[in-house]
C-alpha cells in the first residue's frame, strides 16, 4: 500500500489543532485534534512512501509507535485517502496508459471525491472506458454532449443522425466549420475520436467484454422532439430496458430530462398521456407543430443556452454512468431566456401506459396464503 491524501481537496488549518480538507460544503472534511508532528506526517502521505517508510519517518519525528497506522486509518475512514496501487486489474490497465491519465487528470480528481474508497478514481475511469453510449442527434446540443462524454473517458460513444452538416450545426465544443457539407454521422464520429483521451479499448481488452448499450442520450436537432418525445421512437428502448435521457433547446427554452429508467420511471408514452389528460387539444396542436418544424429551415437555438444544456446533460449522463441517479431521473429541468432560472418539474408515470411504471405494486402471498403480503417491484 502506498497511501496518499487525495490531492483534489485543498487543505487549510482552522486552528493549531484542526485541519480542514476541502473548501466546498459538499465534500469538505474537518479532522482534529492534529498536533504539529502529525500534520508533518500527513504532508508525507503523498503516494511515494509505503507503510514501512511512513512508520520509520513517524518514529524519526518522535511520534509514538502505531501513530502512522492510526493516521492512515483515520484518513481512510474520513474518505480522504487514496492508494497509488489500488483499484484492481482494470485500474492497473489504465495506469499503463499515461496519455489517458494525463488527459483525465482533472476527471480523476473529481472521481476521487465521488468514489471515496482508495483507488475509486481509477476504478471509475476504467469503468467508463468499458461503457457504450449512443447519442441521437448531432446538432448544437447532441454533438457537444457526445464530445464531452468521449473526452471524459467513456470508451464507446456512437452518434446517430442523418443528412449533412450545415453551418447552423457548428458550435464550440461540437462540430467545427470544417465539418460543413460532410455526412453528420461521419463528422460526429471523427469529432468523438478526436475528443477521446487515447484509443478506446477493444473488446476483451483491459479486462472487459464487449459492452451492451448503457444509455441513449436523445438530443435531436429539432428541440420539439425532446420537448414532446415520440413514444414510437422510444418503444424499443423501453422494451429492451435501455435507459435514455432527453435534452434539447426549443425556441428559447433549454431542457434536460427526464432520465427514463424503463419500467421504473415515466417514459415518452407516460408524458404524452399525461399531457393529453391535462390538455385535450394537445394531440391536434402537436401534429401542427411537427408539420411546421419539418418545413422550417432553421429552428431557434441560442448558442449559449445550447452549450449550457449540453454541459448539464453530459454531467447528468456521466453521473448515471458512474452509478448514481442524477436529479433528472423522472424529472425535467428547464431554463428559459432571458432569465435562465433552472426549474425542476417532476414527470409522473401514467397508470395507463404499457411501460408499467405507473402501475401499482401487486401484493404477493407466500404459499397457502399464510404469509405476509410482499410488495413487488414494477
Amino acid at each position: 500500500m502506498y497511501p496518499k491524501v487525495k490531492p483534489a481537496l485543498a487543505r487549510a488549518w482552522r486552528d493549531l489543532q484542526t485541519v480542514q480538507f476541502g473548501v466546498t460544503p459538499a465534500h469538505a472534511v474537518v479532522l482534529g485534534p492534529v498536533d504539529t508532528a502529525t500534520g508533518s506526517l500527513i504532508d508525507r502521505i503523498d503516494g511515494t512512501r509505503g507503510m514501512d517508510l511512513l512508520r520509520a519517518e513517524a518514529a524519526g519525528m518522535g511520534l509514538p509507535d502505531g501513530r502512522a497506522d492510526e493516521v492512515v486509518r483515520r484518513l481512510a475512514g474520513a474518505g480522504l485517502l487514496d492508494d497509488a496501487t489500488a483499484g484492481g486489474p482494470r485500474a492497473q490497465a489504465v495506469r499503463a496508459r499515461p496519455e489517458v491519465l494525463e488527459r483525465l487528470g482533472p476527471d480523476l480528481g473529481s472521481l476521487s471525491l465521488v468514489h471515496r474508497d482508495p483507488g475509486g478514481d481509477l476504478r471509475g475511469v476504467a469503468a467508463r472506458r468499458a461503457i457504450r453510449v449512443r447519442v441521437r442527434g448531432a446538432g448544437r446540443v447532441g454533438a457537444a454532449v457526445a464530445a464531452v462524454l468521449a473526452g471524459a473517458g467513456v470508451g464507446r460513444v456512437e452518434v446517430l443522425d442523418g443528412g449533412r452538416v450545415e453551418a447552423a450545426d457548428v458550435a464550440p465544443g461540437g462540430l467545427g466549420p470544417d465539418a460543413v457539407g460532410r455526412m453528420r454521422a461521419e463528422a460526429a464520429g471523427r469529432m468523438v475520436r478526436e475528443a477521446a483521451p487515447g484509443r478506446a479499448p477493444r473488446p476483451g481488452e483491459e479486462g472487459g467484454p464487449e459492452p451492451g448499450l448503457a444509455l441513449v442520450v436523445v438530443a435531436p436537432r429539432d428541440g420539439l422532439h425532446a420537448w414532446a418525445p415520440d413514444p414510437d421512437t422510444a418503444a424499443g428502448w423501453v422494451t429492451t430496458g435501455i435507459p435514455h435521457l432527453y435534452a434539447g433547446v426549443l425556441e428559447g427554452t433549454g431542457l434536460v430530462g427526464p432520465l427514463v429508467l424503463p419500467g421504473a420511471t415515466a417514459c415518452a408514452g407516460c408524458m404524452e398521456r399525461d399531457r393529453v389528460d391535462r390538455d385535450p387539444a394537445w394531440p391536434r396542436m402537436l401534429v401542427q407543430w411537427r408539420s411546421a418544424h419539418r418545413r422550417r429551415a432553421t429552428a431557434a437555438c441560442d448558442l449559449g443556452l445550447a452549450a449550457a444544456v449540453a454541459g448539464l446533460a453530459a454531467a447528468h449522463a456521466l453521473s448515471f454512468l458512474d452509478g448514481e441517479l442524477p436529479a433528472s431521473t423522472a424529472a425535467r429541468w428547464e431554463a428559459a431566456l432571458p432569465s435562465l432560472h433552472w426549474e425542476r418539474t417532476e414527470v409522473p408515470a401514467h397508470g395507463d401506459c404499457p411501460c408499467g411504471a405507473g402501475r401499482p405494486a401487486v401484493p404477493a402471498r407466500t404459499g397457502g396464503g399464510s404469509g405476509a403480503d410482499r410488495p413487488q417491484g414494477p
